[in-house]
């Protein structure tokens, strides 16, 4: 039976990387400048920083409504048996519940999976579970290696600046005051779901090496493993930092990826870091 494979904006895949494996993105919102923007479409993360450099005020988000959802599903399973729709962590947004709403319409054709992460932690799964669709598993296989490979991934990045997190109220104004003056730069994770702190380093060249120190490990502790990098704007020579850092490291590598604005909002610019899966789960 032919498996449709849907996700959303917050995962990073660009529209090519989801024409080319049929995976359908539903885009979230950007209310920014009084407009509702959608994520990727009409809205890109350098629009955002480029309007808030101009002094624009804050961008505010939102997730898809049960009805969005229920359209690409409808749509979906016009040439498909069944639907796995695959989002970002409910702990970080409200989708995965739009979801579950759409999904009662359409009985047991429709199986909503909650990641557990956030852009190419997302995305990753996403393409795993294309991949595995396209080899005739059913959606019971798929679901349980997703749960399999959530359990063992990770995401580790940095910020460049705390004002962002500062402004989204991820930590207070005393923080981010002194986090500047002393040049301490932030390691931060995704863990069960939500973002955590990870430690924290005094320079942009030790919050290079702590994401290369991290992801070789990794790499060792799992006889390998899928790579994706991932950057705001003003972070893509960061990557090329982390990479030249990795030279000799054998991994399956899954590329760079911008991350989307509605994920930037909370990030900022200059943000840099690699999202990590084992091989096999």
């Amino acid at each position: 039976m032919t498996i449709a494979i849907v996700t959303d904006s917050t995962s990073d895949l660009g529209p090519e990387l989801c024409a080319q494996h049929g995976i359908r993105s539903v885009p979230l919102y950007v209310l920014f400048d009084g407009k509702m923007h959608q994520d990727g479409i009409d809205i890109k993360t350098a629009d955002l920083f480029r309007g808030l450099k101009e002094g624009k005020k804050t961008p505010s988000t939102s997730q898809p409504s049960p009805a969005e959802f229920a359209a690409v599903y409808r749509e979906a399973l016009e040439t498909a048996g069944q639907v796995l729709s695959i989002h970002i962590s409910g702990q970080l947004s409200g989708t995965v519940g739009s979801a579950r709403l759409a999904a009662q319409e359409f009985g047991d054709r429709v199986t909503v999976v909650d990641s557990r992460s956030v852009s190419m932690g997302l995305g990753m799964q996403v393409l795993r579970a294309a991949q595995r669709a396209q080899e005739g598993r059913s959606v019971p296989e798929i679901v349980a290696e997703l749960e399999r490979v959530a359990a063992q991934a990770d995401i580790r990045f940095t910020v460049d600046t705390l004002d962002f997190l500062k402004i989204n109220g991820r930590i207070g104004g005393a923080a981010a005051l002194l986090g500047g003056l002393l040049n301490i730069k932030p390691i931060l994770v995704v863990k069960n779901g939500r973002v955590e702190s990870g430690g924290r380093v005094r320079g942009h060249k030790k919050a290079m090496q702590d994401i290369v120190d991290y992801v070789r490990k990794y790499v060792e502790a799992h006889g390998g493993a899928r790579v994706a990098f991932l950057s705001t704007v003003g972070g893509e020579a960061y990557v090329q930092e982390v990479r030249a850092g990795l030279s000799g490291v054998a991994f399956e590598d899954m590329g760079d990826h911008q991350i989307g604005a509605v994920v930037a909002t909370h990030a900022g610019p200059g943000t840099v870091g690699a999202t990590l899966e084992p091989l096999t789960a």
